[in-house]
């Protein structure tokens, strides 16, 4: 919904939006439409019908795509697995073999970073792939080397369900410094941003304050909550990469589609682009790798009918199969193992997380006791700690409330209350000793301490208590 507060508005963005329907051709989810200010207050509860002395004359509304973009990069990572790929997973690049004779790169010394231990492994083409740290592989083949990342920090932040209603978020396209403010529905509860700037590469990047504070003032001005840092349930910064045009002179005007190219015989870098156009920009990484080795492939790319692991005989109604077919056990204080009900919003979410294979994660809580909730007013079950373990190369508790289920970017007090119980789980799974157990609490902790949820905020400034 894009809240207009002006007649000028309401037809600058219906025509915008026309213009959206008709590029999406047969792609289209469903046709925007425009609501009067009535409709809108109906749909979107917590609009404020008044923002800066401007009253509602109406919203636009759009349709858009979402997904769990922890669970679509494990399922990328199984899908390659089955199709043949050797995946590792906590691997370290740490120098690129050359070949002398010709100088073309033709491998890399890797470090397993759980083990401490080194390996060489060989190809015929290295892919950098690396994100925000794609310079730095670029660098291992020729220290100077121009850069091509220009890293733009975007911050974002979780609110209460009740901030936004099921199924409809709020996008204001320019806030009064011009920037894209958001508020949508996300995995049961209201995510919030965003902002853009300049920052430094680093592997645990935390949200400054004011940027917390400016996403909070920017959505304020169109609510009728009181909006409260104390909501707050979590906060995170992640680094775009974003590929350089060098005469640019902010990160806003740098270029957010993708770059391929060699810059060095046998190391193929892709950099920039988004999850939306990953496919494509999958298919030209590996187009370009095969030019540069010269392979032959026996076909062209398969990734237009490629479906992801779990996918395959997934319908919307599947959840409704763990609902009735599935309990979950439950241990008690007292070691006994009781029935609960496996409740809908537990079938759903497993069923969104996992496809088809939410079964076997269903079989888990079912046969070997690990139905109970991780965390109170979460539907993440026990059970899928034990199987991310044994399926999803899942190696540490960090992995499993980051990357493999979303809690610590929900609720990073929740994740904090929940480590205990993942760690005595991946214990069990991964044949744990008692200092390992505690390094991975060590950790674990440090890691949730770069999400700045209310508890542990840097100061205040008494502005949205």
């Amino acid at each position: 919904m894009t809240p207009c507060f002006d007649w000028f508005e309401v037809v600058y963005y219906w025509v915008g939006l026309k213009m959206y329907d008709l590029v999406a051709g047969r792609h289209l989810l469903h046709l925007s439409r425009y609501y009067s200010a009535q409709e809108s207050a109906e749909l979107f509860p917590t609009l404020a019908m008044k923002a800066k002395d401007r009253s509602l004359k109406g919203a636009v509304v759009y349709y858009d795509g979402q997904m769990n973009d922890s669970r679509l990069n494990v399922g990328l990572a199984l899908t390659a697995a089955l199709a043949g790929a050797a995946v590792l997973n906590h691997a370290e690049v740490i120098s690129l073999i050359k070949d002398e004779a010709s100088n073309r790169i033709i491998g890399a010394r890797i470090r397993n970073n759980l083990s401490g231990k080194e390996f060489d492994t060989y190809a015929k083409v290295v892919v950098n792939a690396a994100g925000p740290f794609c310079d730095s592989v670029r660098k291992l083949a020729d220290q100077n080397v121009q850069p091509m990342i220009c890293p733009s920090s975007g911050v974002h932040i979780v609110l209460p369900d009740y901030y936004s209603p099921e199924g409809m978020g709020l996008i204001v396209p320019k806030t009064k410094d011009g920037r894209v403010v958001f508020m949508l529905p996300w995995l049961g509860r209201t995510v919030a941003g965003t902002t853009d700037s300049d920052t430094v590469i680093t592997l645990l990047p935390e949200p400054h304050e004011d940027e917390i504070q400016f996403i909070l003032d920017a959505i304020s001005d169109y609510l009728n909550v009181k909006v409260r840092r104390t909501d707050v349930l979590s906060a995170w910064s992640g680094i775009r990469p974003l590929a350089m045009d060098p005469s640019a002179k902010n990160t806003e005007s740098i270029s957010r589609d993708h770059v391929v190219c060699e810059d060095f015989p046998g190391l193929v870098t892709i950099t920039g682009g988004k999850w939306t156009t990953y496919r494509s920009m999958a298919e030209d990484a590996v187009n370009a790798a095969i030019k540069s080795g010269k392979l032959n492939p026996s076909n062209g790319c398969l990734t237009q009918n490629l479906r992801l692991v779990g996918g395959d005989g997934w319908d919307p109604s599947s959840f409704t199969v763990l609902a009735q077919q599935y309990v979950r056990m439950k241990r008690t204080y007292g070691g006994k193992f009781v029935p609960g009900v496996m409740d809908t919003a537990v079938a759903k979410h497993l069923s969104h997380a996992y496809g088809i294979m939410a079964e076997q994660v269903a079989i888990i809580a079912q046969n070997e006791g690990l139905g109970k909730r991780l965390a109170h007013g979460y539907p993440f079950l026990e059970a899928e700690v034990a199987y991310c373990a044994r399926n999803e190369y899942c190696e540490s508790a960090v992995d499993f409330v980051a990357r493999r289920c979303r809690l610590a970017f929900l609720d990073t007090d929740a994740a904090g209350r929940a480590l205990p119980r993942i760690i005595e789980i991946m214990a069990t799974e991964h044949k744990w000793d008692k200092s390992r157990r505690k390094q991975e609490l060590q950790k674990a902790k440090e890691f949730l301490e770069t999400f700045k949820s209310s508890k542990n905020k840097q100061f205040h400034d008494g502005k949205h208590k």
